[in-house]
C-alpha cells in the first residue's frame, strides 16, 4: 500500500528530560501524531538538523545541557529556513505569567501547562500544524507565481523567469545590431559574517537598501534580479566593457562610503563585482555571459572582496581613465573640422580610424568600392603600438 504525503501523520519532536512526562505526552497524542523523543535541548537541536520530517517542536523549559528557552532561541536564529520557521510549543509545569511572556517573546507559537488535559494539548498542536502547512503551501504558490511573473513579489525586482526571457530578447537584439551586452553579478561581501553578528533581519534590511541603490542607478532597458540572498544579477544591453567596468567601480565606491547605523554600531559594507561582456568574451549565449560574471565575482571574493574583476583581472580607476582617454568622439571630430581646427583632428586620425574601422569594413563588404582598409588598419595598429610604448612603465591592471 502506497501512502501519500497527505496521509502521513504529522511528526512532533517532544523534548523533555523526564521519561515519564514524554510517555504521558505520547499517550495523549498517539494516533493523531507521530512522535520523536529527546531528553534535552541539545539532543533536540541535533535532531532538528538531521530530521527534515519534523513538523512541530514541543519542549519543556528546565532541562540539562540546553533548556527550552535556549533551544527556542537557536531555532529562531537558524540559517536553515526549514528549522527557523518550525512551530514551537512550550510545555511547562510553571504557570508563572513571566515564563509564558518570555517564551512568546522569544518566538514560541504556544504555551501549554503540564496540567492541561488532552483536549487543550491536541487543539493547540493540531491548529499549529495546520497553520504551518497552510503557510508552506502559500510559500509554494508564491514561488510558482514568481517564476511566471515578470516581478518577484519578495524583492520587487525582475523574477528569475523574466531575466531568462529578457536575456533571449537582448541576445537577439545584440546579434541583429552587433552591439555589446554587459552582465554584472554584484555580491554583498561577508554575508554570513554579517548574519552571525547582526541577525538575518538586519542583513535583509541591508540587502533591501542595496537593492534600492542599484535600482536608482540603472537604465530603463537594464534588467536587475536578485540572484541569491547575497547576490544581484544585472543585464545591460548596448554597454561596452569600459562603460560597464566604470559603472561597477562607481557602484563599489558608493557602497564603500555608505555607513548604516544599527543600535550603537556603524555598519559598513563592501561589494565584489564580476563583469563580463559579450563582445570581449566571445560568448554566444547570455546565460554563459552571466555564468562568467558569476565566476569573476567569486574571484573577487577570493581575492579579499571589495573588488571589480573583468576579463583581464582586477579593474581599477586608473585603468578606466586610461581607456576612456583613448576613446574618440566622432561627432566631436566633425565639429572641429567644421570649425577649422583641422590640425587638432589630424593628431587624432589614428584613433579616429580605429573607431571607424568596423563601419568602414561594413561599407567595403557591401559596396566593394576599394577602400584602403589594409593601409588604414596599419595606421590604427601603429597608433596602438605607440600607446603601448608610452605606457611601458605602468603597472596598472588593464581592463
Amino acid at each position: 500500500m502506497v501512502t501519500s504525503e497527505d496521509d502521513k501523520l504529522p511528526r512532533i519532536l517532544v523534548v523533555d528530560d523526564s521519561r515519564m512526562v514524554r510517555a504521558t505526552i505520547v499517550k495523549l497524542i498517539r494516533g493523531r501524531f507521530e512522535v520523536r523523543e529527546e531528553p534535552d535541548g541539545e539532543a533536540g537541536w541535533e535532531t532538528l538538523l538531521v530530521d527534515p520530517g519534523i513538523d512541530l517542536v514541543l519542549t519543556d523549559i528546565g532541562m540539562p545541557r540546553l533548556d527550552g528557552y535556549g533551544l527556542l532561541e537557536r531555532i529562531r536564529a537558524s540559517k536553515v529556513a526549514r528549522v527557523r520557521e518550525l512551530p514551537v510549543v512550550i510545555i511547562s509545569g510553571d504557570e508563572d505569567e513571566s515564563a509564558r511572556e518570555r517564551a512568546l517573546t522569544l518566538g514560541a507559537n504556544g504555551f501549554v501547562t503540564k496540567g492541561a488535559g488532552s483536549v487543550e494539548l491536541l487543539a493547540t498542536l493540531t491548529s499549529l500544524v495546520r497553520l504551518s502547512k497552510a503557510q508552506l503551501e502559500l510559500e509554494r504558490s508564491r514561488a510558482a507565481l514568481a517564476r511566471q511573473s515578470p516581478v518577484d513579489p519578495e524583492t520587487g525586482l525582475a523574477s528569475e523567469g523574466y531575466l531568462q526571457h529578457r536575456a533571449s530578447q537582448v541576445e537577439a537584439e545584440s546579434l541583429r545590431r552587433q552591439t555589446d551586452i554587459a552582465a554584472l553579478v554584484i555580491e554583498l561581501d561577508q554575508f554570513d559574517e554579517l548574519v552571525d553578528r547582526y541577525g538575518a533581519h538586519v542583513v535583509q534590511l541591508i540587502v533591501r537598501k542595496l537593492s534600492k541603490m542599484l535600482t536608482g542607478r540603472i537604465r530603463a532597458e537594464d534588467t536587475l534580479s536578485q540572484h541569491s540572498a547575497s547576490q544581484f544579477a544585472l543585464l545591460s544591453p548596448g554597454i561596452d566593457r569600459v562603460s560597464s567596468c566604470a559603472f561597477a567601480l562607481r557602484l563599489r565606491s558608493s557602497v564603500e562610503k555608505l555607513v548604516m547605523g544599527y543600535r550603537e554600531e556603524r555598519i559598513r559594507i563592501t561589494l565584489s563585482i564580476g563583469v563580463a561582456n559579450a563582445v570581449v568574451d566571445g560568448r554566444s549565449a547570455v546565460s554563459e555571459l552571466l555564468g562568467l560574471a558569476l565566476e569573476r565575482t567569486a574571484a573577487a571574493r577570493a581575492a579579499g572582496g571589495n573588488r571589480v574583476v573583468a576579463d583581464a583581472g582586477e579593474v581599477d580607476a586608473d585603468s578606466i581613465e586610461r581607456a576612456l582617454g583613448r576613446l574618440v568622439s566622432i561627432d566631436g571630430a566633425l565639429r572641429q573640422v567644421r570649425a577649422g581646427a583641422r590640425d587638432e583632428v589630424e593628431r587624432q586620425l589614428p584613433e579616429i580610424i580605429a573607431a571607424l574601422m568596423p563601419l568602414l569594413e561594413l561599407i567595403e563588404s557591401k559596396t566593394h568600392c576599394g577602400l584602403p582598409l589594409r593601409h588604414l588598419d596599419a595606421l590604427k595598429n601603429r597608433s596602438a603600438a605607440d600607446g603601448d610604448d608610452d605606457d611601458g612603465e605602468s603597472t596598472r591592471t588593464s581592463i
